[in-house]
């Protein structure tokens, strides 16, 4: 009868109170804002291959500096945090944002690959403290009962902006960009050098131009900001909390450690899914990047659709379950795109994105369960595993540059062994998980 009562009190509490309704929107838009720069860079690693005329490898160092960000940032960003207060790790991680974006500009104007690397690199310095700062406010602006329901909320608006994203790499980016292959780029940089430099500086114009649009809306959320009260904005921090206990706490707890080698294993498998799919799509099927980036599109509205319908099955399946058997679909899906030739490749690799949609937020959960205070600190690792982001993105370009084993699948094909392999490891953690 008591427990009745009590659920029946927490269906009364408001999700968000009316005193924290203005900091909550503020804050929720944050969650496009971030999601929009994720999406709109993933098929910037093709563009660049072609306008500089590099190899896939030094293209895909593109998601190195963007997640390097992150890996970075995520544990300065906390500190600071707990040392200020969310309002000013909102406003450090919006500051960085816009000053990454406008460095588009000199970088295209020095046509420098390790310029763009670096506005990569500011910005996602910037996401770093705007991702560590806006979940745990969020979670705290009302009861701790309705937490999980308003972090749910705001966390929709994050696919929201990456689809936008998404539209505009599609549309205003990639095509407008100048349709002369790589091999008549290479034969123009022989025979008509000053041409050439006219197409890179205009294709770099191009890139640069929506960057900067977002570096000016960033700039407009920053002043928003500024001039706004947040009321409830300082992280309770406990006294004589001591951050090198807390370490050592975290690097002795089994189930922590695995979940961040997870969620490294398959933030790593995400950007790599989503980044080539726009080269399996030219390399196997001829399409243009705008046609292929439009199959990027449809793997994210398949991976919102199956959020929503995973969310609802996690109502009877045990999250651990549901982690493995997602990731067991992303095996075969993955098996699919390497073997399967054409367009049925294709739609296998689209496929994936349905056994990915729930694979963050779960194992986010599993590796808190149960830590207590140390899950602010906790939280912030599992931000710096996003650097998977950075590392494995490289390494499956440089299998795309050299891959030669079998003669009857491509190398861009054989590159799809990395996800499979991160599929193995997350399935792996599950199957751990459901029996401790």
């Amino acid at each position: 009868m008591s427990e009745k009562f009590d659920t029946m009190k927490n269906q009364k509490l408001p999700v968000v109170a009316g005193n924290m309704l203005f900091p909550f929107i503020l804050v929720t838009s944050l969650f496009a804002l971030w999601g929009f720069a994720n999406d709109i860079t993933n098929p910037m690693v093709a563009a660049f291959k072609n306008i500089l005329l590099i190899s896939n490898f030094e293209s895909s160092l593109v998601q190195f500096a963007f997640y390097g960000g992150y890996c970075f940032m995520a544990i300065p960003a906390a500190i600071f945090i707990k040392r200020f207060n969310y309002k000013k790790g909102i406003l450090m991680g919006l500051t960085l944002y816009s000053i990454g974006c406008f460095l588009f500009i000199p970088a295209g104007n020095a046509i420098a690959f390790w310029a763009f690397l670096m506005a990569y690199f500011v910005m996602t310095c910037g996401l770093a403290f705007l991702e560590t700062t806006s979940n745990p406010y969020i979670l705290s602006m009302g009861a701790e009962e309705t937490a999980t329901q308003r972090l749910n909320f705001s966390q929709a608006f994050n696919p929201m902006g990456s689809l936008t994203g998404m539209l505009i790499a599609k549309e205003l980016i990639l095509k407008k960009l100048n349709e002369a292959t790589e091999a008549e780029r290479i034969v123009l940089k022989d025979s008509d050098p000053a041409a050439f430099s006219a197409m890179q500086n205009n294709d770099l114009s191009v890139v640069s131009g929506p960057y900067l649009m977002l570096g000016v809306i960033v700039l407009v959320f920053l002043l928003v900001f500024l001039v706004s009260k947040l009321p409830g904005d300082t992280p309770k921090e406990e006294k004589g909390l001591r951050m090198g206990a807390t370490f050592k706490r975290l690097l002795n707890n089994g189930r922590y450690v695995r979940a961040v080698v997870a969620q490294t294993f398959y933030v790593g498998v995400q950007i790599m899914v989503w980044t080539f799919i726009i080269q399996y799509a030219e390399t196997e099927l001829g399409m243009s990047k705008s046609d292929a980036q439009g199959y990027n599109m449809v793997a994210m509205g398949i991976f919102v659709t199956s959020r929503f319908i995973c969310t609802f099955l996690l109502k009877y399946i045990k999250p651990s379950v549901l982690l493995m058997g997602l990731a067991m679909g992303g095996v075969v899906f993955t098996l699919g795109a390497v073997l399967i030739k054409g367009m049925f490749g294709l739609y296998s690799l689209v496929a994936i994105s349905a056994c990915m949609s729930l694979m963050f937020p779960t194992i986010y959960g599993i590796a808190l369960k149960g830590l207590g205070d140390d899950a602010k600190l906790g939280s912030a690792g599992l931000i710096l595993a996003i650097g998977g982001g950075c590392l494995m993105p490289p390494l499956q370009g440089l299998l795309i540059d050299k891959a030669i084993w079998f003669e009857s699948l491509s190398s861009v094909r054989i590159s799809f062994v990395l996800p499979l392999i991160s599929f193995l490891v997350i399935a792996w953690f599950g199957n751990w998980a459901k029996k401790n």
